[in-house]
């Protein structure tokens, strides 16, 4: 009686101490901590007015305190005091603990609470500014919007009572800008390494030099900003010809550089500087014309893309050049890691330049081992950079092309073109940094819906895809050589942002599948859970104003080829189990739309709407909440005698164009945009587009179709033939047909393409005189060699198709 008593008095002194209207935090963050164990034993933590910050008096516990402080006041809207002795209760202790015998990781923590006080311990400071992110992230939004006008609430917050471990997957966690195509702020800088600080990434990749603009103060050669910032005016889009004809420019002293990197070092933050080397260096050569091959002149680029004018090679003045840049570029960025790019470097100067020539003859750089001589010259450079860092005590990151040529010793490479490239590497001993173009370039789009979102370069990246990424390879966990992923990031190319404001809706909630990515087991995954967790890290977002992409409040469709009922399932899902209403006819959906329950069965054609309807705020003068429709999606379903049919392919996609390989052909979903990356081509190279279509039965058929994409700038060309065929035995079946004799039923040749043919989306179609089969052969050759105009000459092209339309 006693104890029940005595519990009774501890749970009303509890609530009396608290604010009628306490929220309660919830340590569900993004980035997910490794483990939270609810401590039974003990009361939740009280968060008030009342409440007192402790530190430790050294000047890194003190920054990380204010750094507590100042996130409370925005979350919360309560302003807590500082102190370095604690009370008897009601405080967050900050700790650090050099030795801690259960961690073995210098940016872990663990985060412990009860009744009396929360306790944050490190091994580092870093390992308690991250114990101080889970926090800042598990409370509740009762504060101040920034830049709102309402006052500050100053509610109390119940923090339960857990026991929390936790620590990063990756020690490298990179997040990447590039300002040289368009330039930012200092301020825009600082905006940008906050946002990196919020999701526990740890390295800033600053891409500052490039074609269109070399945007770093080099004082042994002034006219890099003097000259190499400035572009006459800027094309408008897609390399259109067209240009907006306004000068642009803009670049950062070395001793901004040096503020932002003690801003960045704050927050536990290492700025690894990118010297794009030894291609991407138009703003250079525009400033010193002496470092390429022809002498000039030259002109800091007005367009996007490659150019072929790079840094010769074969000049010592060059070398000289690399050398004396590095050199100031060290005393800016104490980074252990110096990027020096390698990347999209054409070598056709080179090929004619005498001076690149002597130097591949002199220094024994002949063709060898499957590497050009000027891939091997490359090489050189490479080499010649990393040996100059590593006499500075530096290490080099090169993106894979570095692996062109032979490897630098000591590099570590960086992965964008998939994942191959950081394969080999890992299989040569280098340390890799995987960030491979499919999976995490953010300048991509987030929605297949384009016209409502800002102009992209191409490809297709929903959050989901994002955070479907796995950084270390099967093939390497098989062959005991995972442990050479260091590391995970994405990168920001910034062709078709001129604001910092697109930059940020591009990265946001992206970033927040990167977080989770770099920091959580492998084994840990569940992408629902993630999306309720962001949820929550959105109203945090909306605290400092950042500018996010809102799809992830959107339905979430999902379309699956049944090729045996022979339909098209569509299941639509939300995020928060939101009513969805759908229509079939094309009409526009609305609440009185049909309410989604279970999954459609499409059998025939349909145009699918539908959207999430979610209760808002009261109106002032109703008793009723208002509805909110979600931005609405649509999906056209095209039925022909092939769809959601059987079919297989007999020879292989590009892998990082394969999407649902085969059946991306008969989903019933036209090839209806030119953005290659949608998900809706598929893509070959070096193969050919070869299927066999099992109809389901003996069907009387006339013609049959596909559509092709074009993007010559990419390297997508159209086909060169078209043949459809059917078995010569009818009594074939679908298990032997691969090994079958055909008959050829219908055939087209099609010209090489002109430097002048149109890009875009093309229709071929064959007809014949009626024929009756069950199987079908589908062949369409690609572009297996680039025609001369082409900056690819001689390389295989790209061939996108979709749909295979049989009537």
């Amino acid at each position: 009686m006693k104890k029940t008593l005595s519990l009774i008095f501890c749970v009303l002194a509890l609530l009396s101490s608290m604010n009628v209207n306490a929220q309660t935090a919830d340590f569900n963050v993004v980035p997910r901590p490794a483990s939270i164990i609810p401590n039974a034993k003990s009361e939740a933590f009280v968060l008030n007015a009342q409440t007192v910050i402790v530190c430790e008096k050294n000047k890194a516990s003190k920054r990380n305190a204010r750094f507590l402080q100042q996130y409370i006041a925005e979350r919360t809207g309560l302003n807590l005091v500082i102190k370095t002795k604690a009370p008897a209760s009601n405080f967050i202790q900050l700790e650090v603990h050099s030795y801690m015998p259960y961690i073995n990781n210098a940016d872990a923590y663990v985060l412990n609470s009860d009744e009396r006080h929360i306790d944050i311990q490190g091994v580092t400071d870093a390992g308690v500014f991250y114990g101080i992110q889970t926090l800042r992230k598990a409370l509740p939004h009762i504060g101040k919007v920034i830049g709102a006008r309402t006052a500050p609430k100053t509610n109390d917050v119940v923090i339960p009572a857990v026991s929390i471990q936790d620590s990063p997957r990756f020690a490298y966690r990179g997040g990447h800008l590039d300002t040289s195509r368009h330039y930012v702020t200092t301020d825009s800088i600082r905006r940008f390494i906050d946002m990196l600080a919020l999701h526990n990434i740890n390295r800033f990749h600053w891409h500052i030099t490039d074609d269109q603009g070399w945007r770093l103060e080099i004082k042994k050669y002034p006219r890099l900003v003097e000259v190499g910032s400035k572009r006459s005016e800027t094309v408008i889009g897609h390399n259109s010809g067209v240009y907006d004809g306004k000068p642009y420019g803009g670049y950062y002293t070395q001793k901004e550089c040096k503020e932002l990197v003690k801003y960045a070092e704050e927050r536990n933050i290492v700025i690894v500087p990118e010297i794009d080397m030894p291609g991407h260096m138009l703003g250079a050569l525009a400033a010193y014309p002496e470092l390429g091959c022809t002498g000039g002149p030259y002109d800091v680029w007005t367009i996007w893309g490659v150019s072929e004018d790079v840094l010769c090679a074969g000049n010592d003045k060059t070398l000289k050049f690399i050398d004396d840049v590095l050199d100031e570029v060290v005393k800016i960025f104490p980074s252990e890691y110096i990027h020096v790019g390698g990347d999209e470097c054409p070598k056709t100067r080179w090929k004619t330049c005498p001076k690149c020539q002597a130097r591949i003859k002199a220094n024994g750089l002949e063709a060898k081992d499957g590497h050009t001589a000027e891939e091997r010259l490359q090489s050189y450079v490479i080499r010649h950079a990393e040996a100059h860092l590593a006499s500075l005590g530096r290490k080099m990151i090169g993106w894979d092309e570095t692996l062109e040529g032979g490897l630098a010793e000591g590099a570590t490479v960086m992965s964008w073109r998939g994942e191959a490239g950081g394969i080999e590497a890992a299989k040569q001993h280098h340390d890799v940094i995987m960030t491979p173009n499919s999976y995490l370039y953010f300048d991509y789009y987030q929605s297949l819906d384009t016209k409502n979102e800002p102009d992209a370069i191409g490809g297709y990246l929903p959050l989901d895809r994002v955070y479907s990424y796995e950084p270390v390879p099967d093939a390497l966990l098989k062959q005991n050589l995972g442990e050479y992923i260091i590391g995970v990031q994405a990168n920001c190319w910034t062709e078709y942002m001129p604001t910092y404001s697109q930059m940020e809706y591009m990265e946001l909630p992206r970033m927040a599948a990167l977080a989770d990515i770099q920091w959580t087991a492998r084994d840990t995954k569940d992408y629902a859970d993630f999306c309720r967790r962001t949820i929550n890290l959105l109203k945090v977002y909306d605290e400092q104003g950042y500018n996010y992409a809102r799809h992830i409040f959107d339905v979430q469709p999902t379309f699956t080829t049944d090729t045996d009922s022979h339909c098209i399932v569509a299941e639509l899902n939300t995020v928060d189990d939101a009513q969805v209403r759908y229509t079939l006819d094309g009409s526009p959906v609305h609440s009185g739309s049909t309410i989604y329950h279970d999954p459609l069965e499409i059998r025939e054609n349909a145009q699918l709407r539908f959207a999430a309807f979610r209760p808002g705020l009261r109106h002032v003068n109703s008793a009723a909440p208002q509805i909110l429709m979600s931005h609405a999606g649509s999906k056209d379903i095209t039925f022909s005698k092939a769809t959601a049919q059987r079919i297989v392919l007999l020879q292989e996609p590009n892998d990082r164009y394969t999407y649902n390989g085969a059946l991306n052909l008969v989903d019933g979903v036209l090839g209806n945009t030119t953005n290659f990356g949608s998900g809706q081509w598929i893509g070959f190279t070096n193969n050919d587009l070869e299927a066999l279509v099992d109809l389901g039965s003996e069907q009387e058929i006339s013609s049959i179709s596909i559509n092709t994409l074009v993007g010559k700038g990419d390297w997508i060309f159209d086909a060169r033939d078209f043949t459809l065929s059917i078995p010569a035995d009818s009594t074939v079946t679908f298990e032997s047909l691969a090994s079958a004799s055909f008959q050829q039923i219908a055939s087209e040749q099609y010209p090489a393409m002109k430097e002048k043919d149109a890009d875009g989306i093309f229709t071929h179609s064959l007809s014949f005189e009626p024929v009756k089969t069950r199987y079908i052969k589908v062949r369409m050759t690609s572009e297996h060699a680039l025609p001369e105009w082409h900056g690819g000459r001689g390389k295989p092209g790209f061939l996108f198709v979709d749909e295979i339309i049989v009537k």
